[in-house]
């Protein structure tokens, strides 16, 4: 079975401020294939740079019902689709547990329509987590990796996961230097 791993990534410089820079990258990996694609935009949030590098990647796709697994250190992404919060928004009109509108709903409702397309698994990934740094260990971020995500990846498969999640970060601060 070949599967379609999107590694993603959103970065915003002045998160909240008024005028703000941000970032989005993806990687999309299918066998040997490697595609890398990214972009930012102004007066954004960090939150809708992480969904833009999902929507975009997912837009890039041509076949749908598709394997996928999608890499991403965003939790507000990995647990809206993890944990299924959007079937509660649809149900409640696109409000949430607390009666109060959906933020980012015109992302979520694009997400929502490509996901639906394929079948997906999401991974939550460390971010920044750097293997070369001397005091990082690695043996305990891979039990953290594994007590998120179940352990269907050896500890070398998630090395090269954290080695795609530092390129596609690169490509998120990519976008931002090219909106400044």
């Amino acid at each position: 079975m070949n599967i379609v791993k999107i590694h993603t990534d959103g970065a915003c410089s002045g998160n909240q401020n008024t005028e703000n820079i941000g970032g989005w990258g993806a990687i999309l990996e299918y066998g040997p294939h490697l595609k890398e694609i990214y972009g930012g935009e102004i007066n954004t949030t960090n939150n809708r740079m992480e969904m833009k590098a999902l929507l975009h990647a997912m837009e890039s796709l041509k076949k749908n019902n598709l394997d996928i697994y999608v890499f991403s250190d965003s939790s507000y992404l990995m647990n809206c689709f993890r944990e299924k919060w959007y079937e509660k928004w649809l149900i409640n009109n696109w409000t949430t547990s607390n009666k109060t509108p959906v933020e980012n709903r015109d992302l979520w409702e694009q997400l929502i329509k490509h996901i639906q397309k394929h079948h997906i698994h999401f991974f939550r990934v460390k971010g920044h987590l750097n293997l070369n740094h001397p005091n990082t260990d690695i043996n305990r971020w891979y039990q953290k990796f594994v007590e998120w995500n179940g352990d269907l990846f050896s500890k070398s498969e998630f090395i090269e996961i954290v080695k795609m999640n530092h390129r596609v970060d690169a490509l998120a601060n990519k976008g931002i230097d090219e909106n400044k």
